[in-house]
């Protein structure tokens, strides 16, 4: 019975050790600095950055690629440009020669959306004029009832015949894109990713699992700011996300905050650009101080620093927070 109970101590002890060496920021420290010594891979990074999420500044998978400022109608035209690239040339030249534009620069297309916004009333008016003609335009306008402005891009397109239906598929993406690329940011340019977009290995279980936004490592408390006007849809709190704010920006674009330890804003608020929505912390399924930021799209979620700046490489995916 002794001898048992020795042994059971034995693999206990052993279970224990291996714990410690595998599932610890101390064990990881020393996989690491084993796997220097010897030359050998180490997959101990996930680990150290599960447990020191945001105050880990220096897992930094790519630098802040460099902000650019761009107004609405700027940022519509690069969303304009960038629906009118998965075009075939032939229906991009079309496009271009409907609308008189000789260039198909995000410059150019914004400029003209421009006018054609005050001509007809709203931005989705003349999106859809861009992609599917004036004529077409006026029509859906007259059929809704919206006169100048007024209806969505849904509610014009409804008005048309399917044979719109690619062409009014164009316009929602470019209003998707444009509204994307106009948003701000909700941290100051300190503050540093310490877990990029995308799917990685999870630290303790090993699965690899998706991560569909950016964690931003900062102090507790750290005013969280809206990233553009928009209406709040949800201010609560979960065991996972912690204590989140989500705004919803129009044209299928909405930007979640977790992991808050204050929420200033309510749902069904209108909130403008810049204002303070939350106070950063370290709430629900979370391992040190940071704010995960994430922006999503119709298809889904979509990395926020390919919209930082304009027309951004993609950067690589990694990371190792889940």
């Amino acid at each position: 019975m002794r001898r048992a109970r020795s042994l059971a101590d034995l693999v206990l002890a052993a279970l224990c050790l291996w714990a410690a060496w595998y599932h610890t920021p101390p064990g990881a420290l020393l996989r690491t600095a084993f796997a220097r010594l010897f030359g050998a891979r180490s997959a101990t990074p996930p680990l150290l950055s599960y447990y020191g999420a945001g105050a880990r500044t220096f897992q930094l998978a790519e630098p802040l690629p460099p902000r650019a400022v761009l107004s609405p109608g700027a940022a519509l035209g690069l969303g304009a440009q960038s629906a009118l690239e998965r075009t075939s040339p032939a229906d991009r030249a079309q496009v271009l020669a409907r609308a008189g534009l000789r260039s198909g620069s995000a410059d150019a297309l914004g400029d003209w959306i421009g006018r054609e916004a005050q001509r007809q009333g709203s931005r989705e008016a003349a999106v859809l004029s861009l992609f599917c003609g004036e004529e077409a335009a006026r029509f859906a306008r007259e059929r809704s009832g919206s006169g100048r402005g007024g209806a969505s891009l849904e509610e014009l397109a409804r008005q048309l015949p399917p044979l719109y239906a690619d062409r009014v598929a164009l316009a929602a993406t470019a209003l998707t894109l444009g509204t994307a690329y106009a948003l701000g940011w909700p941290l100051p340019d300190s503050a540093q990713v310490t877990s990029p977009f995308g799917v990685r290995a999870h630290p303790l279980l090993g699965a690899r699992r998706f991560h569909s936004g950016i964690d931003l490592g900062i102090p507790v408390g750290t005013p969280v700011r809206a990233a553009a006007e928009g209406i709040v849809r949800r201010a609560s709190d979960d065991r996972v996300s912690g204590r989140l704010v989500l705004v919803d920006h129009g044209s299928g674009v909405s930007t979640v905050y977790c992991h808050n330890d204050a929420l200033l804003v309510a749902p069904g608020e209108v909130v403008t650009r810049g204002q303070v929505i939350a106070l950063s912390g370290n709430s629900g399924l979370s391992t040190g101080p940071h704010l995960h930021y994430q922006l999503d799209l119709p298809r889904g979620p979509a990395d926020p620093l390919l919209f930082r700046a304009a027309r951004p490489p993609q950067l690589a995916s990694g990371g190792t927070e889940p």
